[in-house]
């Protein structure tokens, strides 16, 4: 267990922060806004890097040192024992944070929290196609 532990502490550490559009460079946020995705969370970042199939662990109770208030971080093995990367796409930090940005506003969960809250709950997923408000 101790091995485990102690390895977990050498993978990429990655805050929701890092990826966030709302936050400024001073804030925390690493990569230019127009590939940063708005408000991404751990579950969401973790759901990109299995995606990715790269291997992944949230750990809730951290918090980011500029904003003790936001929650979670996510730490990611880049690499295999032998040296070789689990997704050869991705070779650094950097690369990442641009591929999970990508993909986390695509998230399942995501498009389903977009949607207006003012629908009721009866629609459920069989809603057709088309935008507007349902008139009563």
């Amino acid at each position: 267990m101790d091995a485990e532990v102690a390895d977990i502490k050498k993978w990429v550490v990655i805050y929701p922060v890092y990826l966030n559009s709302k936050k400024t460079i001073a804030e925390g946020r690493r990569i230019s806004v127009s590939k940063a995705c708005e408000n991404p969370n751990c579950v969401e970042i973790g759901d990109c890097c299995n995606h990715l199939k790269i291997p992944y662990a949230i750990e809730i109770d951290k918090a980011y040192p500029r904003d003790f208030m936001q929650r979670g971080r996510v730490r990611v093995k880049l690499r295999r024992e032998d040296g070789t990367f689990y997704n050869p796409a991705i070779s650094s930090r950097k690369q990442l944070m641009l591929h999970v940005a990508e993909l986390v506003p695509r998230h399942p969960g995501r498009t389903k929290k977009q949607e207006p809250a003012s629908t009721s709950s009866t629609a459920g997923p069989s809603k057709s196609g088309k935008g507007g408000k349902k008139k009563r």
